[in-house]
This record gives C-alpha cells, sequence and structure tokens, in this order.
C-alpha cells in the first residue's frame, strides 16, 4: 500500500508516517515547513520520500496523490485567533487546501481520504458531551473551514465515489508538540514551563475541563479509519471522553516531576471554552476506536 500524508512532518503527522512506516507502507510525505520540522522525520531519513509542497498548489498535490491508495490529510493551520486575524489565509490553506486535495484523489481514484477535522466545528453548540448528531455552530474561521471541508468530503463521497472519513480531533497532545507556537496545546505549554521550574498560568479557576487525547490514541484512529468498512462520508470525534481538569492537569504534571508546581491565576481569555468532552461512542462502535493510553500516563510519555 502506498500512503501521501500531507503535513507529515507536523506534530501529528509525522507520528503517523512513523506508524505507517513501521506498518510497511510506502509514504510520501508533502509538507510546506512552515511549522512542521525535518527532524520530526530524522529517524526515518531514507525509509520515506519528503517533498517540499503546499497544498495551495493544486496542481503539485494532483501530481503527488498519483498512485496512493490513502490520503490522511493532517496539513492545516490550526490557530482559532491566526484564523480570525487571517481569515483568507486560512480559508486558502484549511479549506481550498482540502479541496485540492480531493481533487487529486479522485483523479488519482485514491480508495480512501481521511481528514483531520477538529472540534472547532462544535463552538459553542450547547449540551455535552459533544456528539456528532449534534448541530456544529463554529465560532471562528477554522471552525468554519473545518467543518465546510467535512461537507465538501461528504459530498465528494456521495458524487464521486472518493471513501472519506473526517476525525474531529479534540486536544491532542505528545511528543513534538511545540510549546513555544502560539497555538500549542496547554500540556506542551505547562510542561515546558515546569521544566524551567516557572510557574503555570491558569486561565480562571482551574475548574474548565477538556479532553485530553494522547497523541498514539489518534494516530490509532487514522488508521482504523483508513481500513473501517462502510464509514465512508462520515465524521467521528477522536478523544478520550473524559473529563480532565486544569488543576487535574497541574497535579498530575507535578506527580510527574516529583513536586508542587507553583500556579498563577488570571483572567479568563475571550473565546475561551469552558468545558469539551467527547462522546466516542460513535467511534467505539464504527471503528473499533478504544484509546489505550490515560492522561498521566501520556504525561510520563511526554516529559521522558
Amino acid at each position: 500500500m502506498k500512503a501521501l500524508v500531507t503535513g507529515g512532518a507536523g506534530f501529528i503527522g509525522s507520528h503517523l508516517v512513523e506508524r505507517l512506516v513501521k506498518e510497511g507502507v510506502s509514504v510520501r510525505v508533502v509538507d510546506n515547513f512552515s511549522t512542521g520540522k525535518r527532524e520530526n522525520l530524522a529517524a526515518l531519513a531514507g525509509k520515506v520520500d519528503i517533498v517540499e509542497a503546499d497544498v495551495r498548489d493544486a496542481w503539485q498535490v494532483k501530481e503527488l496523490a498519483a498512485g496512493c491508495d490513502v490520503i490522511f490529510h493532517e496539513a492545516a493551520i490550526v490557530s482559532v485567533p491566526y484564523s480570525v486575524e487571517h481569515p483568507q489565509e486560512t480559508h486558502d490553506v484549511n479549506l481550498q487546501g482540502t479541496l485540492n486535495l480531493l481533487e487529486a484523489a479522485r483523479h488519482a481514484k485514491t480508495r480512501r481520504l481521511v481528514f483531520a477535522s477538529s472540534a472547532a466545528v462544535y463552538g459553542d453548540a450547547p449540551g455535552l458531551p459533544k456528539h456528532e448528531g449534534m448541530l456544529p455552530t463554529p465560532i471562528a474561521p477554522y471552525g468554519l473551514e473545518k467543518l465546510t471541508s467535512e461537507h465538501y468530503l461528504s459530498i465528494f463521497a456521495r458524487l464521486y465515489g472518493v471513501e472519506t472519513v473526517s476525525l474531529r480531533y479534540f486536544n491532542v497532545f505528545g511528543p513534538r508538540q511545540d510549546p513555544t507556537s502560539a497555538y500549542s496545546g496547554v500540556i506542551s505549554i505547562f510542561a515546558d514551563r515546569a521544566r524551567r521550574g516557572e510557574p503555570v498560568t491558569i486561565f480562571g479557576d482551574g475548574t474548565a475541563y477538556r479532553d485530553f487525547v494522547y497523541v498514539d490514541d489518534v494516530v490509532e484512529a487514522n488508521i482504523l479509519a483508513a481500513r473501517a468498512p462502510g464509514v465512508s462520508g462520515r465524521a467521528f470525534n477522536v478523544g478520550r471522553g473524559e473529563r480532565t481538569t486544569l488543576h487535574d492537569l497541574v497535579k498530575m504534571i507535578g506527580r510527574v516531576f516529583g513536586r508542587d508546581l507553583e500556579v498563577k491565576h488570571a483572567p479568563v481569555r475571550a473565546g475561551d471554552i469552558a468545558e469539551s468532552l467527547a462522546d466516542i461512542s460513535l467511534a467505539r462502535k464504527d471503528l473499533g476506536y478504544a484509546p489505550k493510553v490515560p492522561v498521566e500516563e501520556g504525561l510520563r510519555r511526554l516529559l521522558a
């Protein structure tokens, strides 16, 4: 089997590439290295085909998709604040880039395209846990771009026979997540500050919670989504289905380091969502998805 992984030098993409190579898959990585890093794939030198390219280049994407059985589309600008400031740029990358991949898959007769969507599609829709039957109400261009991309995937599945699956990632964490990035996850930021002996800052009183999922479980969801029968055109939540408050998170990181962390509190930031929790029952039933890495174990792996 041959797979194309866009954004394959990024945080999640590089872990996915590693897994595919271990399974004997021939992998072509496409990355423009705006945020992806070559060192993320250094251990795979000579084992993967790495091409510096941009998903906005429709003709090049079409050439690179030729002969690929599966496409894993991880490439994106994932910053919600950046999408608010630069909606045209994020539209071009996140939405037009996805359409370019779908057209490439259609032309290449690719068997299936698996798309990295986001819990951001739910926005501030009332009700928890979030389930796929809810009416999405994105509150920023990023969420809208992901949701519109999902609709494109569904339409391509119906009209053109390109099998597609969208995976709505919740709060993914793990090694290679850049703590200096403006859109890095709270875990990598907290862990980085704890390593340096600096206080961690909690916006609000610490009772806000997230559904944190370790990157290896997200990779597993992608592998399952590429293989599962009868799921084309659909979207699935990818999380652990468990609440972790920011206070819980600080305590876990402290246990891993063997010391209490100094905490500072700051006012809640505009646009921050207080509660996020995934209902993963559909992914369990139809993909066979069963997250294996508890949050604290994931923290130990990250901080090791």
